[in-house]
């Protein structure tokens, strides 16, 4: 079965096609880069001028065409409104001109089984951290549930933000990362754990005060917010690991890129003797995983008509029920 992944639920454009869970023929990304933030309009913009494109590399890399693909699917929600409906109606129009089944998929349960095929595992407890959200979740009676999530901003989000103003490009992430590198003092900022939820809004504004006032250095200040951000999901992760008596956990979304809380999360599994896995290449948003996702679900007998594929901005990770 050959299946078309179209992502666009941020900043990034994805195109993938896959023919099983372990076999992806091409992923293709095109990421809008934004002087600040991003700004909805512009990107869906972006998405609109690349969609052609981007996927006419997709399957020349693949060697298939039109003929050959047996399902569409599209990143449903949650994102940005502008980028999801621009890449939604793309999706649309592609299935009713080539009369190919369409499912709307959502962004989030993709990151978490392309995690799942990629590392092979059956059952894991899950840290799934990236621009917008920030969730450990655990399958359930056929949902993938919310043990303890982000109670303001996403860690993507802060650490966004924290380049912002502090003048690093976007996304800040892996320039904070690289910066944490050379940092070799520790400032105290706040910690906001709370049972296995967290707080992430105190961190931002307290650091952003100290780069304020010009005394820390800028490696000292990424180093102490890499490492008490870390900390706090490292630990909401670890309590709910050991409450759930998990035996394996997996690490995904953008920020699942960070070598350092790979680290932190590696070390924390292996003192509870559970397996760890994160999905090197597939952390950040990508049409495969899309695909991926949208053939689990027709495969499991789920069908979506034309009205059934309207966008959602809010859709949550546990509104999934989870048939395959």
């Amino acid at each position: 079965m050959i299946v078309v992944g179209l992502e666009g639920t941020a900043h990034t454009l994805g195109v993938g096609i896959v023919e099983s869970p372990d076999k992806v023929l091409s992923d293709v990304r095109r990421t809008y880069v934004p002087k600040e933030g991003i700004h909805p309009r512009e990107a869906a913009q972006f998405m609109g001028e690349n969609f052609g494109v981007a996927l006419d590399e997709a399957l020349d890399k693949a060697g298939a065409g039109f003929k050959e693909v047996d399902l569409i699917s599209f990143s449903q929600g949650p994102g940005l409104g502008p980028c999801l409906r621009t890449v939604a109606t793309g999706a649309r129009a592609l299935s009713l001109h080539h009369k190919i089944p369409l499912i709307g998929v959502n962004h989030c349960v993709a990151h978490i089984e392309i995690g799942r095929a990629l590392g092979k595992m059956k059952d894991p407890l899950i840290l799934y951290v990236s621009g917008g959200n920030t969730q450990v979740l655990k399958m359930r009676d056929r949902r993938y549930r919310i043990f303890g999530e982000t109670l303001d901003i996403g860690i993507g989000n802060m650490l966004d933000k924290f380049g912002r103003t502090t003048g690093l490009a976007h996304p800040a992430g892996p320039k904070i990362e690289e910066l944490a590198k050379k940092g070799t003092t520790y400032i105290e900022l706040p910690y906001g754990v709370k049972g296995t939820d967290l707080s992430f809004s105190g961190l931002l504004t307290s650091a952003e005060m100290e780069y304020r006032t010009g005394k820390p250095s800028l490696e000292d200040l990424c180093y102490s917010v890499q490492e008490t951000a870390f900390s706090m999901l490292t630990e909401a992760t670890e309590r709910a690991l050991a409450h759930l008596r998990a035996r394996e956990v997996l690490l995904t979304g953008g920020v699942g890129n960070n070598k350092r809380l790979g680290e932190m999360l590696s070390l924390m599994s292996k003192e509870h003797n559970a397996t760890f896995s994160v999905p090197k290449g597939y952390c950040s948003d990508n049409g495969a995983m899309i695909a991926l996702l949208g053939m689990l679900m027709h495969e499991a007998g789920i069908r979506q008509d034309l009205k059934d594929t309207g966008v959602r901005q809010k859709y949550r990770t546990d509104a999934v029920e989870i048939l395959w």
